[in-house]
């Protein structure tokens, strides 16, 4: 699919020649560690600082930003857009944020396929943090996030072309996105600053996220304005609600070395209840942040059985990843992110996806784009191994373009209209079920935080 992937090129050409001529608004920040940034203010201290404004810093430092904060422990690069709104109260500080769409989805608009479907629903998710000091040196925090998809999207979930992963009354999920659990994290860190350049953290979820793979998708600046899934979610980061994590993490300038302990198996079909943590499997992962624009990781984990239908199979799972952010003028920024991952059972060949992804935000308007490439399995397919070979590996290009536009506000919510496409390049063995370059489309309506700011004591 060379022309996918020149179009992807093009368009991410395109918007650094925006971003790159809005440099006399704001300079490079890529070779300063304190350079100003426009959309999100200076939050290197918990609490209130010198000018009486209350601001959170990271989750796990008290001597980094808050939009270093990815999902879990991950990192985000420090120029990062933050979406949500803060409280205070005593020695505590709050912020919550969310995303919730109301939608309209078809996957194979053309009809061409036998596997599309429509749905009218509303994927969405919803977090609240509370940070406080302890002493000179500590820093205590807890996040609770939770999302209405089994309610709004129902065990079957949405619409996906090509997707794979978990299961719904005994069946695997194809081409479907399963719902989030109603509790996706519940979670508290402690970090001890050992000096101003470093930090040993302690996290633990129940559930929460392992140290393994990039920020979450809902929570990368690159995919906020996209209602979907990437279809590699489950090659890259769907170890982000497990239920049992401990993480131990130590900072030293910019890198941090993280090792966890987790539940392999992935969340079961009922989505309201909390499961049996088992703490079987592990990971492993480096972050280094060389300036406040880039991030980037590289992690390995032991996935114990972490399918309910093939509980004998055991994933090794590999990634690497980078994530660059730019704010440029005010409320302005682009953000864009890279990703691999390879999943590999013990005898087989690793299965690899790739992911390209980014988004403009231009004051009220987004524009964003991702591109995959994913190798999927007969199994993954639910395929007749008869008529498609029981080792077949098929892969798969799927290519969105999308755009959402604010409408007005509520209190301290935007809520926007928007709409993509999505165009599928698959392997011509699946024309019979898929047809020949399936087309996916929804329009949609977006509530969400507007751009944070601090908060007057």
């Amino acid at each position: 699919m060379k022309f996918c992937l020149i179009n992807f090129i093009l368009v991410f050409g395109m918007l650094y020649d925006v971003n790159a001529q809005q440099k006399m608004d704001m300079g490079d920040t890529s070779k300063t560690k304190k350079s100003p940034q426009m959309n999100m203010p200076d939050t290197s201290m918990a609490g209130m600082d010198m000018s009486g404004m209350l601001m959170m810093s990271s989750a796990l430092s008290k001597n980094l930003p808050m939009g270093r904060d990815g999902s879990g422990t991950s990192w985000l690069p420090d120029a990062s857009p933050t979406y949500g709104f803060m409280l205070g109260g005593g020695k505590w500080t709050y912020m919550i944020h969310g995303n919730f769409t109301l939608r309209y989805t078809d996957h194979d608009l053309s009809n061409t396929g036998t596997r599309g479907a429509s749905k009218l629903d509303g994927p969405n998710w919803f977090m609240g943090m509370a940070q406080r000091e302890i002493g000179q040196n500590g820093l205590l925090h807890f996040n609770l996030m939770m999302s209405l998809d089994p309610v709004t999207e129902g065990g079957y979930g949405y619409p996906l072309l090509f997707q794979t992963g978990e299961s719904w009354k005994g069946a695997p999920l194809v081409d479907r996105q399963h719902p989030h659990d109603l509790f996706a994290e519940l979670s508290t860190s402690y970090a001890h600053a050992l000096s101003e350049k470093s930090d040993l953290s302690l996290y633990i979820g129940y559930p929460g996220e392992p140290a393994l793979g990039p920020v979450a998708f809902m929570h990368r600046p690159s995919a906020l304005a996209d209602p979907d899934a990437p279809i590699s979610h489950h090659w890259q980061d769907a170890t982000h609600i497990t239920f049992g994590v401990a993480t131990l993490g130590f900072r030293y300038g910019d890198f941090k070395i993280e090792g966890s302990s987790f539940t392999g198996r992935e969340p079961d079909e009922n989505r309201y209840n909390f499961d049996t943590p088992t703490f079987d499997s592990w990971s492993a992962r480096l972050d280094f942040n060389p300036s406040e624009n880039w991030t980037f990781q590289v992690s390995h984990g032991y996935i114990k059985s972490p399918e309910a239908l093939n509980p004998t199979e055991n994933v090794y799972r590999t990634t690497a990843s980078a994530a660059y952010s730019r704010p440029f003028g005010d409320e302005n920024s682009f953000d864009a992110t890279a990703v691999w991952g390879e999943n590999k059972v013990a005898l087989q060949d690793g299965d690899n996806s790739i992911l390209l992804e980014g988004n403009i935000r231009l004051k009220k308007l987004d524009l964003y784009t991702r591109y995959e490439f994913v190798q999927k399995t007969t199994e993954e397919l639910s395929l007749n191994a008869l008529i498609y070979g029981a080792d077949s590996i098929f892969g798969v290009n799927a290519l969105t373009l999308g755009i959402n536009y604010d409408l007005f506000k509520l209190g301290p919510l935007n809520l926007a209209a928007g709409g993509q496409l999505t165009y599928y390049d698959a392997d011509s063995r699946l024309n019979n079920l898929y047809g020949q370059n399936p087309i996916g489309g929804e329009v949609f309506l977006r509530l969400y935080p507007r751009l944070t700011k601090p908060m007057k004591m």
